[in-house]
């Protein structure tokens, strides 16, 4: 159910764009402990010029392939949010060659009636989900 919003540069083929959300689900599914089928993403491409991702005083040097990834999710416990920004930073850097510089996570909660995934129905609320 978490809706993975990925927000990078381009210049990545489509076989670098499946493995980065491929990764992300992989460590999505372990931390969060969703189903393999629960699955939902989006890519947004921009020019170079038009995501501006700085280091927020930290010292961290971002490249060209910096990803931003927004997670839209039911509450999680804080455990839960650092085992993913973990796993996730871990699994990019074997995976994709990411370096953690380049990886901004932001979570955004909501609730059961935040969500429908189709039919003008409210699953989580019906008990359908």
């Amino acid at each position: 159910m978490p809706l993975l919003k990925f927000d990078v540069i381009q210049g990545r083929d489509e076989r670098q764009l499946q493995l980065l959300l491929d990764t992300a689900h992989q460590a999505m599914v372990e931390a969060f402990r969703v189903p393999e089928s629960d699955r939902y993403q989006c890519v947004t491409q921009h020019k170079a010029g038009e995501l501006m991702l700085c280091d927020t005083g930290l010292g961290y040097r971002r490249s060209h392939d910096v990803v931003l990834l927004t997670v839209v999710s039911r509450k999680r416990s804080t455990d839960e949010k650092v085992a993913f920004y973990h796993l996730l930073a871990e699994k990019l850097q074997f995976a994709c060659g990411l370096h953690a510089d380049d990886l901004i996570v932001s979570m955004v909660e909501n609730g059961d009636a935040d969500w429908s995934f189709g039919r003008g129905r409210a699953q989580f609320l019906t008990g359908e989900l």
